[in-house]
């Protein structure tokens, strides 16, 4: 877990301080499957600025999630780019919706953070390709490289007798 020391810094109100840190980002599960990140280590842009009543932090940095489609379950790569902010009051009496989360002991848990804002930042679906057909819900083979239909068969037999009344009208 990557954590960043905010004790050692000396800002005043209106200043600025620029650091690149590299970030060990996690795996991360969606949906019963599993994302890699890669690099496992992504570098990084902090920026910590100094207001009058509070630190403003940005987190910026690009990963890629490696895993499983979720349509056909070939492998699939997501590209994520994250530009975070937070802000964090300065006064001990501030209210706990004023206070980052991600700022623990005078220091930034920067992994942490990554975590949460990738989640923020995920498409809908990790696919592939964006035209993946998925897997076949009668056979289960993937479309993408059998395409196929299967005959109609009977149905449901429970609507049964409501077909016959269809047919009878």
């Amino acid at each position: 877990m990557t954590i960043y020391p905010l004790r050692k810094l000396r800002l005043r109100p209106g200043e600025e301080h620029r650091d690149e840190v590299p970030i060990q980002l996690e795996p991360f599960d969606l949906g019963g499957e599993r994302y890699l990140p890669v690099p496992a280590e992504a570098p990084s842009e902090l920026t910590i600025s100094r207001a009058t009543g509070g630190d403003v932090f940005r987190l910026r940095f690009e990963t890629r999630l490696h895993g499983p489609c979720v349509r056909c379950l070939e492998d699939a790569v997501a590209t994520i780019d994250v530009d975070a902010h937070e802000y964090h009051s300065g006064g001990d009496g501030a209210d706990e919706q004023l206070r980052s989360a991600y700022i623990v002991d005078d220091r930034l848990e920067l992994s942490v953070w990554a975590r949460d804002a990738i989640a923020l930042e995920l498409p809908e679906q990790i696919l592939c390709r964006p035209d993946c057909a998925g897997l076949c819900p009668v056979c289960g083979v993937n479309l993408n490289v059998e395409p196929h239909e299967h005959p109609d068969e009977h149905g449901d037999p429970r609507w049964d007798t409501l077909a016959e009344l269809r047919d009878r009208l």
